[in-house]
């Protein structure tokens, strides 16, 4: 990855609704093949971030390249590139995995619906649950069937704004590993959650946005370094990243009082 140009450039990005300032001048860079994880509370501006990359909303000032394409002035081709994968799964019940597969692959004109659907089923673990009706899937099931109809057209990059919100432990590890796998492919992920076990699971580099603004970002080694190892029983240990997310949205509250 060393040398290429970032799969994502975002530099001062604002964004309010009315009076609300919810962007208040939001900068990172996500390198190509990599898992972003950008991490906040609820109301922090997450997805108000990622749609704003996605083209959904646009920006009241700063600019957001995604994928050589600017977000303003190329919004077609930067669509063209993408995935967005929302918090609720994107699926129809009434049909069965693979017919949801191959509704989407045929909107998007690809080639030989059937094998496509076949190809995703087998990559994502669905294909004894294929035929079944998408009802009769678990939260697992059902968005994983979401992340690999979000595939369809092999868009470089994939937008998955908390997709575990709502899962059992058992599905936000099958998610898991799926996004693990998205990577290893070659795909660029950017991440948001509010979960703090997933960003340190999953991210190659963690940005934490808080109030509308990146407070820190870097790996999580880069984190770590911030606080001083704890010590127990002369015992030296890492601090977590739930310990490096409280103690800086603490501090930064501390200096806004």
């Amino acid at each position: 990855m060393e040398g290429q140009t970032p799969a994502i450039r975002v530099h001062g990005l604002r964004k309010s609704y009315k009076d609300v300032e919810v962007l208040k001048g939001v900068d990172f860079e996500v390198a190509r093949g990599s898992i972003f994880a950008l991490l906040g509370s609820n109301g922090a501006g997450k997805t108000t971030t990622v749609r704003t990359l996605a083209t959904l909303l646009k920006p009241d000032d700063g600019t957001a390249v995604v994928n050589g394409y600017d977000v303003v002035t190329e919004a077609r081709q930067v669509r063209e590139s993408i995935s967005l994968t929302g918090q609720f799964a994107a699926v129809d019940e009434i049909l069965t995995g693979r017919e949801n597969i191959i509704m989407i692959a045929k909107l998007r004109r690809v080639a030989d619906p059937g094998k496509l659907a076949d190809d995703l089923l087998d990559r994502f673990g669905l294909t004894d649950a294929g035929g079944r009706r998408v009802a009769t899937y678990s939260g697992g099931m059902r968005r994983r069937l979401d992340i690999a109809m979000g595939l369809i057209g092999d868009p470089p990059v994939i937008f998955l704004d908390e997709p575990t919100t709502g899962l059992d432990p058992e599905a936000r590890i099958e998610v898991w590993k799926v996004i693990e796998n998205l990577a290893g492919g070659g795909t660029t992920v950017l991440l948001t959650t509010q979960y703090l076990d997933e960003a340190e699971k999953l991210a190659d580099r963690i940005a934490i946005l808080h109030q509308g603004t990146i407070i820190v970002s870097g790996t999580l080694d880069d984190l770590r370094k911030l606080l001083p190892p704890a010590k127990v029983e002369y015992v030296e240990r890492q601090p977590t990243l739930e310990e490096i997310f409280l103690a800086i949205v603490g501090q930064k509250q501390e200096q806004q009082r």
